[in-house]
């Protein structure tokens, strides 16, 4: 399947996909892998603005389902995020990308506030813009933010790297006979509830024309693969666009 080639991108990233092998925190090595693939796009032309998750650290939804304030909940995983996207900055820093944190939650000593016009300006000079603490706002996932920062900065897609390569009817590590889509639709995603992202973020996505790439990004070189419409995975668009 051959997909249009999407110059500037946004890339969506958990909190889990920094943990590598192990059950918590952050993996140097895993972090250092993937700042070589974003470079590595990055250099094939690409521009490239990212959002992590922080799952790896902390997770808001589980938290207050253990009984934690959900508001407060929510604004320690948004922190955890600000950890994450300088564990990443610091990766991309030390292979030689230029890279800026802009976060929703103002923390003046250790990244830039989030202002769209310094963002936007930020990547034409050509830097990796990462942008932490999600929307700023509680009840709103990373994923939400991601659709919402991709809006902003008019990206072309939203790559959202996973651990599985694509968007399947079922879950694939516990249905053998899960059917994996080349190409499907937001509404089916939605109807289907196929779990690609949140439906805030999925609905963001579709009323704004911004196809959502899944595929799987422990896979080392896969990124570089996917975006020159060779690698594995799936795309989300809407129907007239829909050639799956």
């Amino acid at each position: 399947m051959t997909r249009p080639a999407f110059k500037r991108i946004l890339l969506k990233l958990s909190g889990e996909a920094l943990m590598g092998p192990g059950q918590f925190g952050i993996d140097p090595a895993t972090v250092d892998r993937m700042a070589g693939e974003i470079k590595q796009a990055q250099e094939a032309g690409h521009e490239i603005c990212l959002v992590v998750g922080g799952g790896n650290i902390f997770r808001g939804l589980a938290a207050s389902e253990q009984g934690f304030d959900r508001t407060s909940a929510d604004y320690m995983g948004m922190l955890a995020t600000v950890m994450n996207a300088l564990a990443v900055q610091n990766a991309l820093e030390r292979v030689g990308v230029d890279t800026r944190v802009l976060s929703a939650i103002p923390m003046a000593s250790i990244c830039e506030p989030y202002i769209r016009r310094r963002a936007m300006r930020h990547m034409e000079k050509g830097r990796i813009v990462i942008f932490a603490a999600g929307t700023g706002n509680p009840y709103f996932t990373t994923d939400t933010a991601a659709a919402l920062r991709a809006a902003e900065m008019s990206c072309d897609a939203l790559f959202k790297g996973t651990s599985v390569d694509g968007v399947y009817d079922a879950d694939p590590k516990k249905v053998k006979s899960a059917k994996r889509y080349d190409s499907v639709t937001f509404n089916r995603v939605l109807t289907d509830n196929l779990r690609v992202m949140d439906a805030s973020a999925v609905a963001l996505c579709r009323e704004n024309e911004i196809p959502i790439v899944v595929f799987n990004f422990r896979e080392t070189g896969n990124l570089a693969r996917v975006l020159a419409g060779d690698g594995i995975a799936t795309i989300v668009v809407n129907e007239e666009n829909d050639h799956g």
